[in-house]
């Protein structure tokens, strides 16, 4: 295997390679007093398990290098099998997320709803099929033993269907406009990246001062070669230990994520494809047709079901460290620190986020039951409240109607809520 250049690029050449990135990059919505599922689900794509058979012997290559071949990569059709295990540190969601979001039929909702049906992807391992041709034309299925899901772009249309249920759910025009419109994705809700592309240039907008990026060594991802681009914070207090992307040699295609945490022990993302193709996907993937008896429903019918559930207010919460940064000078919202390390303070309308009995009205039991799994009571000089954590993204909600949230050890956000108040 051929040395690697490891030495780190300077934030401004990072920022200005990562700058010319092309796609949308918006900050996808949450339910309070969820926060903790929904942020988790927002940080994680539809991105694949790395099937190693050797280092390959590569040319040199800086790590500036390396970000500008991933900026510069133009491919726009790929079809593969992705495979993606999250461990969160928190319960299976699978069962649990209709509970959570009010959904999933409950009060009327269709269980094709993307909106729905992504935050299954928050924990456990999923196999999905995706393809894409241009920024027009993309699919992704998630597979299981018995079922197939899949949502499926066509120009200003947009299905999705649940083979387990025979539902469908229907998009058209600025409605369809609404999902992903990135290079090479396949499309889902607003905030989610959905290929190894997308998840690395969301990694890639935190590289700057607080940020090491590295190349280090080389590595074989379904049956391509690649080279390892690292990505660590050089702030303390961070939740994630370090960021690896294996990125084409040829045409820059990052095919493989993982996220490991600062704790230590297993990835907390370890997701990469088992097989690719950079020819043109069939025609066939990208057209759809209701199986007769499905239940379809559009897209305004989907929404307004969804807001006669009784549902907790939303805000927008970043997907990243750099999402903070953004969302700086929001109503109600302000960012303590910077980089790695920064904290997003939100202000709860009326005061009051997360029910402080148990047996309240306010969250169905088996929510309840979940964020008291994983909830620990703090105090200090911002008063008392319960944090919320998962291996990534730690939560504080105070008695008095704030949450504190970010990429942070439980101490960090402590710290960041005492430094407020």
């Amino acid at each position: 295997m051929a040395p690697n250049d490891s030495a780190e690029t300077t934030g401004d050449a990072a920022d200005e390679a990562t700058g010319t990135m092309a796609g949308r990059r918006r900050a996808a919505r949450y339910v309070v007093p969820v926060a903790v599922a929904g942020v988790a689900a927002a940080t994680i794509g539809l991105v694949p398990a790395l099937a190693d058979s050797g280092d390959p012997d590569l040319p040199k290559i800086t790590a500036q290098q390396l970000i500008e071949k991933i900026a510069a990569s133009d491919t726009e059709q790929l079809s593969g099998t992705v495979k993606i295990s999250t461990d969160l540190g928190i319960p299976s969601l699978g069962g649990l997320a209709g509970s959570l979001a009010q959904g999933d039929g409950a009060h009327g909702g269709s269980s094709a709803d993307p909106q729905e049906k992504l935050t299954e992807l928050a924990s456990g391992t999923h196999t999905l099929r995706v393809a894409a041709d241009g920024p027009d034309k993309q699919r992704v299925s998630i597979l299981d033993s018995a079922a197939e899901y899949s949502v499926i772009r066509n120009g200003d249309q947009v299905w999705a269907y649940d083979s387990k249920s025979n539902q469908a759910y229907h998009a058209t025009g600025d409605k369809a406009s609404g999902h992903a419109e990135r290079r090479g994705e396949a499309t889902v809700p607003d905030g989610v990246p959905t290929t190894p592309k997308a998840f690395a240039e969301e990694a890639l907008k935190t590289a700057g001062p607080t940020t090491s990026v590295t190349v280090d060594g080389t590595a074989q991802v379904a049956g391509r070669d690649a080279y390892k681009l690292v990505i660590k914070p050089k702030q303390g207090g961070s939740t994630i230990g370090a960021i690896t992307i294996a990125v084409d040699a040829k045409n820059g295609v990052p095919l493989k994520f993982t996220l490991s945490p600062s704790s230590g022990g297993k990835a907390v993302i370890d997701a990469g494809f088992t097989g690719v193709d950079f020819a043109k996907p069939a025609g066939s993937s990208f057209t759809f047709t209701p199986p007769k008896g499905t239940k379809v429903t559009e897209a305004d019918d989907a929404k307004t079901q969804r807001q006669a559930g009784k549902q907790a207010p939303e805000f927008k919460v970043p997907g990243g460290p750099a999402g903070l940064d953004r969302l700086a000078g929001g109503k109600g919202m302000k960012v303590i620190g910077e980089g790695w390390s920064a904290v997003a303070e939100i202000e709860a309308p009326g005061g009051r986020v997360v029910p402080t009995s148990p047996k309240s009205e306010d969250v169905p039991p088996a929510a309840q039951q979940f964020l008291d799994s994983f909830g620990d009571k703090v105090t200090g000089k911002f008063g008392s409240g319960t944090v919320f954590k998962t291996r990534l993204v730690n939560t504080l909600m105070t008695d008095d109607g704030k949450v504190y949230v970010g990429l942070v050890t439980k101490d960090a956000l402590v710290r960041a809520a005492n430094s407020a108040n």
